[in-house]
C-alpha cells in the first residue's frame, strides 16, 4: 500500500481524463441497471457521473461485450433535420430517423467488432444481407455515421428489403433511393433492417449503443431540439423492447441531464420515467451511494490496497 506522501492526487472530475473515476462507478445502481439491461435512461445533474458511465460502457473489455458511442460534438444536425417526417406530431417526427441511425450503428458493430458472427448457420443469410446493404449503400463495411443522412447519398434497398415501393415517387428506382426520399419509406426500411440486425447478433453477447453530451447546443426555447431529443428517447425504448422480444441483448443507452429531461413534454413520459429511467444521484433518499463512499473507493484504488477495496476517509484525513 502506498503512503500518502507518494500520492499526487486522487483523480480528477473529468470522466474523459480520469480512469480512477471510471473504476469508482462500477457498482453504482445506474451502471448496474444498464449492464443488466433493466433501465436504459441515465438521468442526473451536470457532473453527477453520466459521462463516466458512458465511457465505462465503451471501454469495458470482454469477448462478449460490444459498444458504440455517440457524442455529436460535430454532428451535421442540418442533415438530420431533413429526415423529419411530415404530417405527424412534432414529438414523433424524428423517431424513425433515430432508429435508422441506431441500426446502422449496430451494423457497424456486427460487421467490424464481433468476430463470432455469423454465430450459427441460421444467421448467415441475415449477415450477408446486412453486409451487402451497408457496402452497396455506403461503400464500406464501416461507414462514417455523420454522413449517413448526407443529401447526396443514395440507398440501395432492393433486393435486400421488402418494402412498399409504391410509396416512392414515380421514376425512383428501389436500387438507388435518394436519402431525401427516406422519410417516406423509413418506417418500412426500419422494420426490415431491425429484423435483419437482430437476427444477425449473437444472443449470448451484449451490444450497447450509447448516447452522451446531448446537452450540446441545448436551448429550452428550440422546439426542433426538443423534438429531436424526444424522438431519440422513443426510438431507444422501442428498439430495446423489440430486442427483448427477439431474445437479443441489444440495448440503447441514453445519458441526459435532469434539467433537460424536465423540459421535455410528450405522451407516455410518465410511463417512460417509471420504467426506463435510472437516476444517478449521491447522498439522496433514492440511493445508497454517497460522495464520501465514492472518495473512499478512490482512496483504495490510488493507494493500491489489494486487501481492502475501500480505504476509510479517516485513514486519509
Amino acid at each position: 500500500m502506498k503512503q500518502l506522501i507518494d500520492v499526487d492526487n486522487f483523480g480528477g472530475t473529468d470522466a474523459d481524463n480520469d480512469d480512477i473515476l471510471l473504476q469508482a462507478f462500477e457498482d453504482h445502481e445506474a451502471y448496474v441497471d444498464v449492464l443488466s439491461l433493466r433501465r436504459h435512461m441515465i438521468i442526473g445533474k451536470k457532473g453527477s457521473g453520466k459521462t463516466a458511465i458512458f465511457k465505462k460502457l465503451l471501454t469495458m473489455k470482454s469477448h462478449d461485450h460490444f459498444a458504440y458511442g455517440h457524442t455529436f460534438s460535430d454532428y451535421p444536425w442540418h442533415h438530420h433535420e431533413l429526415q423529419a417526417r411530415i404530417g405527424i406530431p412534432d414529438y414523433d417526427k424524428y423517431t424513425h430517423s433515430w432508429k435508422y441511425l441506431i441500426l446502422i450503428s449496430a451494423a457497424k458493430i456486427a460487421l467490424n467488432q464481433d468476430q463470432s458472427l455469423p454465430y450459427d448457420s441460421s444467421s448467415i443469410s441475415d449477415m450477408i444481407r446486412l453486409e451487402s446493404f451497408i457496402v452497396d449503400t455506403y461503400g464500406t463495411r464501416d461507414p462514417d455515421l455523420s454522413q449517413i443522412f448526407l443529401p447526396t447519398r443514395r440507398l440501395k434497398l432492393k433486393p435486400y428489403f421488402e418494402i412498399d415501393w409504391k410509396l416512392l415517387k414515380v421514376g425512383i428506382a428501389p436500387e438507388s433511393v435518394p436519402v431525401t426520399e427516406l422519410p417516406k419509406i423509413i418506417q418500412d426500411v426500419n422494420r426490415e433492417l431491425l429484423k435483419t440486425v437482430l437476427r444477425s447478433l449473437n444472443p449470448n453477447h451484449k451490444y450497447f449503443i450509447a448516447f452522451d453530451q446531448l446537452d450540446l447546443g441545448f436551448d429550452p426555447n428550440n422546439s426542433e431540439y426538443s423534438s429531436r431529443l424526444i424522438g431519440l428517447l422513443l426510438a431507444s425504448r422501442d428498439i430495446n423492447n423489440i430486442a427483448k422480444e427477439f431474445g437479443v441483448k441489444f440495448f440503447v443507452v441514453i445519458c441526459l441531464r435532469d434539467d433537460i429531461y424536465e423540459c421535455l413534454h410528450f405522451e407516455d413520459k410518465n410511463k417512460l420515467t417509471e420504467n426506463c429511467v435510472s437516476m444517478i444521484e449521491w447522498d439522496s433518499p433514492g440511493t445508497r451511494k454517497t460522495l464520501k463512499a465514492l472518495m473512499e473507493k478512490r482512496f483504495g484504488i490510488v493507494l493500491g490496497d489489494e486487501l481492502v477495496q475501500d480505504v476509510p476517509w479517516d485513514s486519509v484525513f
